[in-house]
């Protein structure tokens, strides 16, 4: 008799200041969290990124962003299902959606 392999539990980060976003697997409270955090999950498949703009003081999602933009010029994008993007600043959202929906990375709005 042959045994089912465990299916592996989703990989879904976030990245915001202050939500407490309990769905979420792991959680970045700044950009350079961020940074850090999809530099760790590099090399494995990211079910879901939830993106917040503003991250307090004068930190935004800007650096997270350029990495994922950077990553896809290079020819090597995040493999990430999809891209959540929740802000209370709906310019700066839609400056994130725009920029990641460029790079072909499957981009939503989000309320949260």
């Amino acid at each position: 008799m042959r045994e089912e392999s465990p299916v592996p539990a989703p990989v879904i980060l976030g990245i915001d200041d202050l939500r407490p976003l309990p769905w979420a697997t792991r959680i970045a409270r700044s950009s350079r969290e961020g940074v850090e955090l999809l530099q760790e999950h590099r090399d494995c498949f990211i079910d879901e990124l939830w993106l917040d703009h503003d991250l307090g003081g004068d930190d935004s999602i800007l650096p997270v962003v350029t990495l994922l933009e950077e990553a896809a010029f290079d020819g090597r994008p995040f493999r990430i299902g999809t891209v959540f993007v929740h802000s209370a600043n709906p310019i700066g959202a839609e400056t994130v959606v725009r920029s990641l929906t460029f790079w072909n990375y499957r981009v939503r709005r989000a309320t949260v």
